[in-house]
C-alpha cells in the first residue's frame, strides 16, 4: 500500500540523501549540475520548507520511504506536480502511478495540473501521458541533448 507522508524541515537531511540518490541516473546522464535536483545542496533542500504554496511528501510503501513527491500549489484552481522521484530500487512497481493519483486527490479544487520533464526520457514522458497529462507543445532548452517539455491536466495553469 502507498501513502503520502506530509515532509517537514527536520526531514531535510533524510530528503536530501534520498534526492540525490533518486536522481543520480539522470545527473550522471545529463551532467545537469546547474539545474539537476541530484546536485541541489542540502541548504536549498531547507530553503524549500520555507516557501509559500509548497507541499512536499514522502511516498511511502509500508512503512518504508521509497520516494517523494512536491506539490506547488497557485492561487485559484492550479496545482503543479514541480518534483517527484521513486528510488532506484522500487522503479517500476507502480508507486509513481499511485502516488500521483494520491496527489491529485489531495488537491479536489484543484482544476488543472501542471508538470515538466525531461523530453529524451521516454519513460518519464509515458508516465505521465498515462496519467492523463498532455504535452502543451512548449519546450524548453537545457543543454545539448536535454530538453525539458511541459505538460497539462485539465487546462492551462495560468
Amino acid at each position: 500500500m502507498v501513502e503520502l507522508v506530509k515532509a517537514i524541515i527536520g526531514d531535510s537531511e533524510e530528503l536530501h540523501v534520498m534526492q540525490l540518490r533518486g536522481f543520480k541516473a539522470l545527473l550522471d546522464t545529463y551532467q545537469d549540475f546547474e539545474t539537476s535536483p541530484g546536485a541541489e545542496t542540502l541548504e536549498k533542500v531547507k530553503w524549500r520548507f520555507g516557501l509559500d504554496g509548497i507541499d512536499q511528501y514522502f511516498i511511502a510503501s509500508d512503512g518504508e520511504r521509497i520516494g517523494y513527491i512536491r506539490i506547488q500549489r497557485f492561487d485559484g484552481d492550479a496545482c503543479r506536480l514541480s518534483q517527484m522521484f521513486i528510488l532506484p530500487e522500487h522503479l517500476n512497481k507502480g508507486y509513481a502511478q499511485a502516488a500521483i493519483r494520491m496527489a491529485e486527490s489531495l488537491y479536489p479544487s484543484a482544476k488543472k495540473w501542471a508538470l515538466d520533464t525531461i523530453k529524451q526520457e521516454p519513460k518519464l514522458c509515458y508516465l505521465y501521458e498515462k496519467m492523463g497529462y498532455a504535452p502543451t507543445g512548449v519546450e524548453k532548452n537545457i543543454k545539448p541533448g536535454m530538453d525539458l517539455v511541459f505538460y497539462e491536466k485539465g487546462g492551462g495553469v495560468d
